[in-house]
């Protein structure tokens, strides 16, 4: 009976002190306040990154020490990183990117002047863009290219997606010419400048060379295959220009001239078929001549 009356007072008596200790009053505030970090946040790391480089930059532009030009060029190297990373979808090596960047980050160092103001992430990112599409127009042609055709690639490509949305169909070199106000040879040289920034070997297993097809057009060289159309029906001949000329679906193409589409399958069929008779005979007349 002791011995439960004993432990009965023991369960009780943490109760009393717990409540009294719950009424008393406290510095309840205190408990609420967070110690300050032991480590600098994110954003405070760069801002003191920012504020150094502008004081190396400020100092470099007295100096021109090749020591801090070299430190500099490493604490922005993620600049020409990001550079490199958006152009890393052409198909170049990403470390001839990125060597090409950090030659356009070095030189946004050497020509950078802080007296003018401008921050230097918005006088690098130009500069290191622009070194990064030299490259791609200078280094990676596969053939010499003369130098006014890369330069009017963007212009006649623009030119000609715009003639083709208004004529609905492939514009002539003339009308692109027209277009662009330049002559209509720069425009052949242009396009055929398209075929030379990448080439193909000749020694690829997987060209079927043997076995006409859909992929007729492409055996053909195309100022044959335009004397050939010239035998055709009007109607054949438009079709296979829509085909293959200006890339539209069978769909496509019934829906143009009002016919099935299962219609303008056969009429293709049978026009490359009729096509490859007339090859065949001016190639054996060519043999024998």
């Amino acid at each position: 009976m002791l011995l439960t009356v004993a432990l009965l007072r023991s369960q009780v008596a943490p109760s009393n002190s717990m409540e009294n200790h719950v009424h008393e009053p406290g510095p309840v505030s205190a408990t609420l306040e967070r110690p300050p970090p032991a480590h600098p946040t994110l954003v405070q790391q760069r801002a003191a990154d920012s504020l150094r480089l502008d004081e190396s930059l400020c100092r470099y532009s007295g100096t021109h020490s090749i020591a801090l030009r070299d430190q500099i060029v490493a604490d922005a190297a993620w600049m020409a990183m990001r550079g490199a990373r958006h152009f890393s979808h052409r198909g170049e090596p990403f470390d001839d990117l990125l060597q090409v960047a950090r030659i356009g980050l070095l030189n946004a160092v050497e020509r950078f002047d802080p007296s003018h103001g401008v921050a230097f992430g918005a006088y690098a990112t130009p500069t290191i863009m622009g070194e990064l599409r030299r490259h791609f127009r200078d280094r990676t042609w596969t053939v010499y290219v003369p130098r006014r055709a890369k330069d009017m690639r963007n212009a006649v490509g623009s030119a000609t997606d715009d003639l083709r949305a208004e004529m609905h169909r492939t514009p002539l070199a003339a009308e692109i010419a027209d277009r662009l106000a330049i002559t209509t040879g720069l425009v052949n040289e242009v396009q055929q400048a398209n075929n030379a920034r990448y080439a193909t070997t000749l020694d690829r297993a997987d060209v079927q060379r043997d076995e006409p097809g859909d992929g007729f057009d492409a055996m053909l060289d195309r100022t044959v295959l335009v004397a050939l159309l010239a035998h055709l029906a009007p109607r054949e001949r438009r079709v296979l220009e829509l085909r293959f000329f200006d890339e539209l679906s069978q769909a496509e193409i019934a829906q143009r001239i009002g016919t099935s589409q299962v219609h303008v399958g056969r009429l293709i069929a049978a026009s490359l078929a009729a096509l490859r008779v007339l090859a065949d005979e001016q190639h054996d007349d060519r043999r024998a001549a």
